[in-house]
């Protein structure tokens, strides 16, 4: 099982698959898009945040670029900066499925599991049949077991 996050359209190269998002508003020409996206897909996600801050300064109303800026940051444990990312991209494309699910994703990462099942919950409400939804509340449920398992004595 992989964990999801759902940053672009373009078919997954690294270790996060990605899914194509239908919500989404995407410029295809704009460069800093697309390296942001392949640097996301190889797990370079700093060099990712990078590209998506020039690509969001450029073109401020591109719902790609914000979702791509906002999982870099979580990826980077930038939260503070990725919950702006994230109010960013609400205000230009509503809660879509993709936003939801990343944004329990960035909860699970911080360690808030109630609002990473809620944001999981809502994502899943949305869309039921979605692998990344459901890998990602399966992972939870894993994460969840993990930190209520009492501790084992040593003899």
């Amino acid at each position: 099982m992989r964990d999801a996050a759902m940053v672009a359209p373009v078919a997954p190269a690294g270790p996060d698959p990605v899914q194509e998002p239908t919500d989404a508003k995407y410029y295809p020409s704009d460069e800093s898009v697309r390296m942001g996206l392949e640097q996301f897909n190889r797990g370079n996600f700093g060099i990712s945040q990078r590209y998506f801050k020039d690509a969001v300064e450029k073109a401020p109303k591109d719902l790609t670029a914000w979702v791509g800026l906002a999982a870099s940051y979580d990826r980077i444990r930038r939260f503070d900066l990725a919950d702006q990312a994230y109010r960013q991209a609400i205000r230009l494309g509503g809660e879509t499925v993709q936003v939801l699910n990343n944004q329990g994703y960035s909860y699970m990462l911080r360690g808030n599991l109630n609002a990473a099942r809620r944001k999981f919950q809502q994502a899943y409400a949305l869309d039921p049949g979605n692998p990344a939804i459901a890998n990602n509340l399966e992972l939870l449920n894993g994460s969840r077991a993990f930190i209520e398992r009492p501790p084992e004595v040593q003899p």
